[in-house]
């Protein structure tokens, strides 16, 4: 992900750690399962994207 200018890496609502943190992960958020959206409103957890920042531990196992 590309950084803005300022150097300050962007954070979605649901992340732990900005993105591209050694240690963690891209992955599909957990409140809208990677759709973005929850009864056609944006996702709150992952601000719309799909996807959050965590570390590979706290992911829920399938």
């Amino acid at each position: 992900m590309a950084e803005p200018s300022g150097g300050k890496r962007i954070m979605r609502p649901g992340d732990e750690a900005p993105a591209g943190t050694p240690g963690t992960d891209e992955v599909v958020c957990p409140e809208c399962e990677g759709a973005g959206e929850l009864i056609g409103k944006p996702c709150i957890a992952c601000n719309g994207t799909g996807m959050v920042n965590r570390r590979p531990e706290d992911r829920e196992s399938a």
